[in-house]
C-alpha cells in the first residue's frame, strides 16, 4: 500500500463518519427519559462537542510530532512507557472500534426492524459487519469510495432532515430557555449519566490518528483533519438534536433507540418517516465502516511490536492488515450476540475515557519533559484547551463508577487483563526518553 494512499478529503470523512452514526440517531432517547429541559440536552451536546474539539486540538500536536499510525498506542508508548501504549492497543482492539462497530450495527438492525419487522435486527447487525470487512479487505481503494461517498451522503442526508424539520414547523414541547428546573437537572446525576451516549456520539474525533502512516502530508493534514471533522460534527449534531426536540414530543422517543425515525415520522409523516428511517439505517454503515478502517491499524501496529502478536501484521497482497480487520470483524460479532445495546455504550465510553484521560495528559507531560521536540502543530490555548478536557474526562469517570458500576468493572478489568499479554509478549522495548 502506497504511504500516500489516503489525502485529507478521507481522513477527515472518516472522522466524520467514525463519529456520525449510532449515537446521534439513538442517545436522544435515552437522554429525555430522565432529562425534560430542552435547554439542558443541548447544553449536554454542546459541552460534549466542546470536548472532543479541545481533544482534537491536544491530538493535532501530538499527531504532527509523532506522524505514525496507531494512535494513542504509539503516542502513551512514547510519553509514558510501552506497557501504558500496549495496554491503550489492547483497549483499542477489544474495545474501541470492535464495540462501537456493533453497537452501530445493533441500532441499523433496529431502524431497519422497525420498516420490515420479518428482518432480524441482531442478523442484520452480523451481516453489516461481515460485509463491511469484506469491502475493507480487497482494495484500499474500494473502501475509500465507499468510505468517501457514504459520508457525504450521511452529511447531506442530516442537512435535508434539519431543513425540512424547519419547515414542518414546531410539534415537540421541550422548552430551550433556561429556568430553575433545567439548573436542577444539570446537576444531576442523570445530566452525568446522559454524558456517556453524548460521549459515544463524539467520539472517533481521533479517527484519523490511527491511519496516521498512509496519509499525505501527515503533518499538516493530521491536524486540519481531527480539528475540521469535529467542528463540522458539532455543528450538525447541535442542529439535529435541536430538530428532534423541535419536532417530536419527548414522551414519544422515550427509551427508543430508533429515536431519528420517530423524529422523522414528524417531520414527512408517516410513509415518509419509514423512508427517512430506512436511509437513516443505511448510513449507519459508514459508522462501521470507519470503524473497519481505523482499527485494524492499531491491532496491525501492535503486531508489528510484539511478537506474541505478531500474526495481526500480517498483509494482503494489497498492503491492507486482513488478519487485523477479520480479528476484529469476530470480536464485534461477539458483542451483537452477547451484549444489550445500552451496556455496549456505558462499556465504551467508560473504558476509552480511561486513555483519552492519559494522552490529553501526556501532551502536557511532553511539554514539560521534552520542550525541544519539534511540533509543527501546536494546541490552540495551551493549557486552558488540556486542563479543561481532563476536568470533563475525570467527571466523566467518576460518575461512571457511580452510576454504572457494573459496566465501569467490566471496562477496568478489561484493561488491567492486557497487563498479563503484555509481560507475556513484550520484547525489550525501553521507555521513550
Amino acid at each position: 500500500m502506497s504511504k500516500k494512499a489516503i489525502g485529507f478529503f478521507t481522513a477527515t470523512s472518516i472522522v466524520i463518519s467514525s463519529m456520525i452514526g449510532v449515537g446521534v440517531f439513538t442517545s436522544l432517547g435515552y437522554q429525555v427519559a430522565d432529562i425534560k429541559s430542552g435547554f439542558a440536552l443541548l447544553l449536554l451536546w454542546f459541552i460534549g462537542g466542546a470536548a472532543a474539539l479541545m481533544g482534537a486540538l491536544c491530538y493535532g500536536e501530538l499527531g504532527a510530532a509523532f506522524p505514525m499510525s496507531g494512535g494513542e498506542y504509539n503516542y502513551l508508548s512514547k510519553i509514558y512507557h510501552p506497557a501504558v501504549g500496549f495496554l491503550s492497543g489492547w483497549v483499542s482492539a477489544i474495545v474501541g472500534f470492535s464495540a462501537p462497530a456493533a453497537a452501530s450495527s445493533i441500532a441499523l438492525g433496529k431502524y431497519l426492524s422497525q420498516i420490515i419487522p420479518q428482518v432480524s435486527p441482531v442478523g442484520i447487525a452480523a451481516a453489516v459487519i461481515i460485509l463491511m470487512a469484506v469491502i475493507h479487505t480487497i482494495r484500499i481503494e474500494i473502501g475509500r469510495g465507499f468510505q468517501n461517498f457514504f459520508t457525504a451522503l450521511n452529511i447531506l442526508i442530516i442537512i435535508g432532515i434539519i431543513v425540512c424539520g424547519m419547515i414542518s414547523g414546531r410539534t415537540g414541547n421541550a422548552g430551550f430557555l433556561p429556568d430553575t428546573s433545567s439548573w436542577e437537572e444539570i446537576k444531576s446525576p442523570a445530566f452525568a449519566v446522559s454524558f456517556f451516549f453524548v460521549s459515544l456520539a463524539y467520539s472517533g474525533w481521533n479517527a484519523s490518528a490511527y491511519i496516521a502512516g498512509e496519509m499525505e502530508d501527515i503533518q499538516r493534514n493530521l491536524p486540519r483533519s481531527l480539528i475540521l471533522g469535529t467542528l463540522l460534527v458539532m455543528l450538525l449534531y447541535m442542529l439535529l438534536n435541536f430538530i428532534f426536540l423541535y419536532t417530536t414530543p419527548m414522551d414519544e422517543m422515550a427509551g427508543k433507540a430508533e429515536v431519528g425515525l420517530v423524529a422523522a415520522k414528524h417531520i414527512v409523516g408517516n410513509t415518509g418517516g419509514k423512508i427517512m428511517g430506512l436511509i437513516i439505517s443505511l448510513l449507519l454503515l459508514s459508522s462501521v465502516s470507519s470503524m473497519t478502517i481505523a482499527g485494524p491499524r492499531v491491532t496491525n501496529a501492535m503486531g508489528e511490536d510484539f511478537h506474541l502478536f505478531r500474526f495481526f501484521s500480517r498483509k494482503n497482497k494489497h498492503g491492507i492488515p486482513a488478519v487485523a480487520i477479520i480479528t476484529q470483524c469476530i470480536i464485534s460479532l461477539l458483542f451483537v450476540f452477547t451484549a444489550k445495546f445500552e451496556q455496549v455504550i456505558t462499556y465504551i465510553s467508560f473504558t476509552l475515557n480511561l486513555f483519552l484521560f492519559l494522552t490529553v495528559l501526556g501532551l502536557i507531560v511532553l511539554r514539560i519533559k521534552r520542550p525541544a521536540l519539534a511540533r509543527p502543530y501546536r494546541t490552540w490555548g495551551y493549557p486552558v484547551t488540556p486542563v479543561l478536557f481532563l476536568i470533563i474526562s475525570a467527571w466523566l469517570t467518576y460518575f461512571g463508577f457511580r452510576e454504572k458500576p457494573y459496566e465501569s468493572l467490566a471496562g477496568l478489568g478489561t484493561v488491567l487483563s492486557g497487563l498479563f499479554f503484555y509481560f507475556v509478549s513484550r520484547k525489550n522495548v525501553e521507555p521513550y526518553k
